[in-house]
């Protein structure tokens, strides 16, 4: 089975379409050379010191390195691109609904590595069944070094987002196949797993998610981007992290205020909402 790929100047609500319909696209070359190099260049002394995963899941030769907004100041061109923000807007934002940053981190997938277990990613909710037809995630992955299916390109299996309960193997899955600067976006629902690296280098790629306002983050943004940082980021960067009501009064902060005025005191205001008496 093939994954869509589109170029990267087609509109937000093609690609989410497309998206929607079959559970994973390509969005090629998204992300210019000079941004992929800078985020590299912040990024190494951090993922030189992380540790390398501690089971097969997360991979014995893989580091995982997060809190990409403390340790990249370049990664928000990733995290909040226009683009993919588009679509996730399409996918998660219909009917209102608001969403936010669920985690960030650069895999890198050593030399000789197997192929990860494949999985949903939003089993980490406890493996909730949500209904098929709800999507409450979406996952991307930037590649930061040309992926192949040699070196662990990203594999998945289209149209497995509506079809919970079946079961699949690596025979069933497409690497997504891309150039530096591509993006692959799927749903949370969706089959996919790191694919093997069988070259003597290291496969690099960035790894961005998105889920509904009302869902608990992976990554706990406020712990991993210190407040001085969070601070200095734009606000709509501030808003996705979860500086903002996950939903109708979800996530205030004290007398009802709203979460920006944390970081941005002239945003406070009267509470827009009653507190239920206890």
């Amino acid at each position: 089975m093939t994954i869509p790929r589109f170029a990267a100047d087609i509109d937000a609500a093609t690609i989410a379409a497309a998206l929607l319909e079959r559970g994973c696209v390509i969005v090629e070359r998204l992300a210019a050379a000079d941004l992929c190099d800078r985020v590299e260049a912040e990024l190494a002394p951090w993922m030189a010191a992380t540790p390398t995963g501690g089971d097969e899941f997360t991979g014995r030769n893989t580091r995982r390195t997060g809190a990409l907004l403390a340790r990249s100041p370049s990664a928000v061109g990733m995290i909040a691109h226009p683009t993919v923000l588009g679509v996730v807007d399409e996918v998660l934002g219909r009917n209102g609904s608001k969403y936010q940053l669920h985690l960030t981190q650069a895999i890198a997938i050593g030399p000789d590595s197997p192929a990860q277990q494949l999985h949903r990613d939003h089993w980490c909710f406890n493996f909730h069944r949500f209904p098929v037809d709800l999507d409450v995630e979406v996952s991307t992955i930037w590649a930061l070094c040309d992926f192949t299916e040699a070196n662990g390109a990203t594999r998945v299996i289209p149209d497995t987002h509506r079809s919970e309960g079946l079961e699949y193997s690596h025979a069933d899955s497409t690497p997504a196949e891309m150039e530096r600067g591509s993006v692959v976006l799927y749903l949370g629902g969706t089959v996919h797993g790191g694919g093997a690296n069988t070259t003597g280098s290291v496969r690099t790629g960035i790894n961005v998610d998105y889920t509904l306002g009302w869902l608990r983050q992976e990554e706990n943004q406020y712990l991993s981007v210190p407040r001085e940082i969070a601070a200095a980021l734009p606000e709509p960067v501030q808003r996705l992290m979860g500086y903002d009501y996950g939903a109708y009064a979800l996530g205030y902060v004290d007398d009802a205020r709203d979460p920006i005025a944390v970081l941005r005191p002239d945003r406070a205001g009267p509470s827009s909402f009653a507190v239920p008496a206890s």
